[in-house]
């Protein structure tokens, strides 16, 4: 009995080492096909997808950041989706990570987009007509450059009381300051057959008479002119006309752009 009890251990053993072997036969042969899988894919996959190179372009005609954030989106919507394209304000410069054959479209797309931006010379001339005949005029030159915005201001700050303010046993007047005189708003963008000006020109001064809020407010007048305007350098346009009240008199508002050698 005893000899048939080890007998059968060892028949249970054998069979366990069997099956055992089998299972690690399988896992071998699984490994060795994930291998091998592995070797014929890599290359692939490394032929797709090539190293990328990386390149700084610093920008020398880009002066606001929105305007490299344009370029930017511009270089990203040319190239692959695998492509990585950022700005870096403070240096003013483009970074783009892409194969070498894409980052030669990048630079060229870059070498258009930031060209040198034009100047030009903007004369207003603000005259009063009486009757058909000139009175007076008076010119007011600005130098703008295209896709910026230029302000200029001629005349004084006159003080407005607002409102007021208790500290403690005191009063504090409020006074906000406006811009009494001429002032001008322009801003330039290039098309092929001419310049856009987008512009606003508004003229405020004190009238005689108080504004009857209090005693020491003044009322204020006002004309302003705003709207957009396709020019040709050298050749004057009228923006616009207005009457003056309760007289003979009106106002014409015109501009001549020249562009600025430099």
């Amino acid at each position: 009995m005893k000899w048939n009890s080890d007998g059968r251990g060892r028949t249970k053993m054998k069979f366990v080492c069997g099956f055992l072997g089998m299972l690690l036969a399988v896992a071998l042969i699984g490994a060795d096909a994930s291998a091998q899988t592995a070797a014929v894919t890599a290359p692939a996959v490394a032929r797709s997808n090539p190293e990328f190179v990386q390149k700084t372009f610093y920008l020398t005609n880009v002066s606001q950041q929105n305007e490299g954030n344009e370029i930017v989106t511009a270089v990203r919507n040319l190239l692959d989706p695998q492509a990585r394209v950022f700005f870096v304000p403070n240096q003013n410069a483009v970074v783009v990570s892409t194969t070498p054959d894409q980052l030669a479209v990048a630079q060229k797309l870059i070498g258009d987009l930031d060209r040198p931006k034009k100047t030009y010379r903007l004369t207003y001339t603000i005259a009063e007509t009486d009757g058909g005949k000139r009175v007076s005029a008076q010119h007011f030159a600005m130098v703008v450059v295209t896709g910026q915005r230029t302000v200029m201001k001629q005349g004084v700050k006159v003080p407005i009381v607002t409102g007021s303010v208790t500290e403690g046993a005191s009063t504090k007047s409020q006074i906000t300051y406006l811009d009494i005189g001429m002032n001008f708003d322009a801003s330039l963008d290039e098309f092929v057959n001419g310049v856009r000006l987008k512009t606003k020109v508004e003229q405020l001064s004190v009238a005689e008479e108080k504004s009857g809020v209090g005693p020491q407010d003044p009322a204020i007048r006002q004309t302003a002119l705003e709207g957009t305007s396709f020019l040709t350098p050298g050749k004057p346009l009228m923006l616009g006309s207005l009457d003056i009240p309760e007289s003979t008199r009106h106002l014409d508002v015109g501009v001549v752009i020249e562009q600025v050698v430099q």
